[in-house]
């Protein structure tokens, strides 16, 4: 049940690795079949799971010179290796 823009549940990992987002989500981010969520790892941080247009309009911002106004404590360089990487990742998933 979504209480004032929030969401909570489990979800089981199936046997191939699958996870389903449970409607709720799918309905509160007009999340659709066919689009592209980007999935991000830390070991330290944990996992998270946002839609590639979040991070394709950081991408833009960064190869429009903005990237120390987002990531003051990043270099140019691992700015732009960052937004490289978003895009290659949207690549990557529409060849599929």
């Amino acid at each position: 049940m979504v209480e004032n823009g929030k969401f909570m549940s489990s979800v089981k990992v199936g046997p191939k690795g699958q996870i389903v987002i449970p409607k709720e989500v799918r309905d509160m981010f007009d999340i659709t079949p066919g689009d592209t969520l980007i999935f991000l790892a830390d070991a330290e941080k944990g996992m998270a799971i946002e839609r590639y247009g979040v991070f394709a309009n950081i991408a833009d911002a960064i190869f429009a010179g903005r990237a120390k106004e987002l990531y003051p404590e990043h270099t140019r360089e691992e700015s732009l290796a960052f937004a490289n990487r978003i895009r290659e990742l949207s690549k990557g998933e529409k060849s599929e």
